[in-house]
């Protein structure tokens, strides 16, 4: 079990990343979600060891880790949102140079354990091309194998979908829940889907505050009957977007089409009732608050 208990980071200037933020995160994986700027990936960075809070504490089973950071790390995968790798290394030779760095060691040799983790995060093939060549998926495959080197307990991901392609994000997903089945993952993003495909419980944060703690179905069921949809002209949708709340506006076939949250469940002229989805729950919260009632 993961526990944050009030956690503050003040940056100079100041501006003031989080806001008293606790949390409780037990085994499997849970969803960290908010817009950029929100404080995400500040928190993963302490949850990490590798930021220092203004005030608060991460325990770990228990145990304070924020003084001694390097206690978590033995047990700690991460892939943070930004990962460098040098790109004119060879797959295989960037992975066997970071099991270096990290210090794990395997009894048949680096190379052999760089080996099985390549082809557990089916990279095998490429072991032997150039860094500068794999597409963003692929890199972010590697970046996962450095990741659970080790066999961590606890995995923290920000961001990891992001700049995907859907062949590669249904990919990536696989893995993640895999990994989520014998340890804890905390995935960190802005991208709705990633929390809907793997995520049985989740949080909302917004400007350095959780503003919800809840999981798929009850953000759902919350808004069940509030949301309505329908095609409109664009003069009515910019009508709509003045004097109701929109939570989403697209096109389907070069028509608009509009979703609207209308907490009184009258429907608004031309739409029709719609079953609620997870984007729909997180775009009311992001407006008012915790669509669902439940406040962390």
């Amino acid at each position: 079990m993961l526990n944050l208990r009030r956690l503050v980071k003040v940056y100079p200037g100041p501006v003031t990343a989080l806001q008293g933020v606790s949390l409780d995160i037990p085994g499997g994986m849970f969803g960290l979600l908010g817009p950029n700027g929100a404080g995400k990936s500040t928190l993963m960075k302490i949850v990490a060891g590798v930021l220092e809070p203004t005030s608060g504490e991460v325990l770990l089973d228990g145990e304070n880790v924020t003084a001694h950071p390097e206690k978590l790390w033995a047990t700690l995968g991460y892939l943070p949102q930004d990962f460098g790798f040098y790109p004119h290394l060879t797959g295989e030779a960037m992975l066997t140079y970071l099991l270096e760095l990290k210090g794990v060691e395997s009894p048949q040799g680096t190379k052999h354990l760089a080996t099985e983790l390549l082809e557990r995060v089916n990279l095998l093939s490429a072991a032997k091309r150039k860094v500068k060549d794999y597409s963003g998926g692929m890199r972010q495959r590697l970046g996962i194998a450095q990741a659970i080197a080790g066999d961590p307990k606890l995995m923290i991901v920000d961001e990891p979908t992001a700049g995907l392609d859907p062949e590669e994000r249904h990919r990536f997903y696989r893995i993640l829940a895999e990994l989520a089945e014998n340890r804890t993952v905390i995935l960190s993003t802005h991208i709705v889907e990633d929390v809907a495909v793997l995520c049985p419980r989740f949080a909302v944060i917004r400007q350095g505050q959780l503003v919800s703690i809840t999981t798929p179905a009850d953000a759902r069921g919350g808004l069940a009957g509030t949301i309505f949809e329908g095609a409109v002209s664009g003069p009515e949708l910019d009508d709509l977007r003045r004097t109701r709340r929109v939570t989403q506006a697209y096109l389907v076939e070069g028509r608009n089409r509009v979703r609207v949250y209308q907490p009184d469940r009258i429907a608004p002229p031309g739409l029709a009732p719609a079953e609620a989805t997870l984007e729909d729950a997180y775009l009311v919260t992001m407006q008012q608050g915790d669509a669902t009632g439940r406040v962390a």
